[in-house]
């Protein structure tokens, strides 16, 4: 396979007709190289347009996804972010690239050490690794962006409040068969605003909260 050629097939065919217009992202996506965090059986498959199956049952994002959540996060050099869920490291090592400082959360341990392993191997500098359950939030330090990597039927509240001002959360909330790419805004002290991107479907994070449900 003519890997760059493939790469650049992806960027054209999916990820620019999907919006992702950024200078800046397009570059990483040739620079950050996906393959090499792609498991070694699925190398192939690396630039398909399609969920990559990791260990223990976890995915990672389609291509096109990655790209559209690193453009809307906006991310500035020297920004805190936090991610929950580091699955393949990849988005870990783009946003590190982006020159934030990650802190990046994942519950299976297998992938937390892999992962690690990976990033080390490839010399991405700006990722902290941590193992644990970050479906309700993390630690207590503040952030300029928060990602999450699976889905939630609702976002925790304690995200937001880790939030520094001016800081945004991306997650996919809702419940299948439709779920909405979410973006939410720090506005003032308190306040924060909700803007929907577009509708999608992922696997949901391990221990993630649901809404309180009517009991007879």
């Amino acid at each position: 396979m003519d890997i760059d050629k493939a790469r650049f097939n992806m960027v054209e065919q999916q990820i620019r007709t999907w919006d992702v217009l950024d200078p800046e992202v397009l570059d990483l996506l040739f620079a950050v190289k996906r393959e090499d965090y792609v498991p070694p059986a699925y190398r192939l498959l690396a630039f398909a347009d399609l969920e990559i199956p990791l260990p223990n049952g976890e995915r990672m994002w389609t291509p096109k996804l990655e790209a559209r959540v690193l453009q809307e996060l906006r991310i500035r050099r020297d920004d805190h972010v936090l991610e929950i869920g580091t699955g393949s490291g990849y988005l870990s090592a783009l946003l590190a690239a982006r020159g934030a400082q990650v802190t990046s959360v994942e519950i299976d341990r297998r992938l937390h050490d892999e992962a690690r392993a990976k990033l080390a191997r490839l010399a991405v500098e700006g990722v902290s690794l941590a193992c644990g359950d970050g479906a309700r939030g993390w630690g207590s330090d503040t952030y300029d962006a928060i990602v999450l990597t699976g889905s939630t039927p609702v976002l925790a509240e304690s995200f937001l409040e880790q939030l520094k001002p001016g800081g945004r959360v991306f997650a996919v909330v809702g419940e299948p068969p439709v779920m909405k790419a979410r973006m939410t805004h720090w506005v003032a002290e308190g306040s924060h605003a909700s803007e929907d991107l577009f509708e999608t479907s992922i696997s949901p994070l391990r221990n993630a909260p649901t809404p309180a449900r009517f009991e007879f």
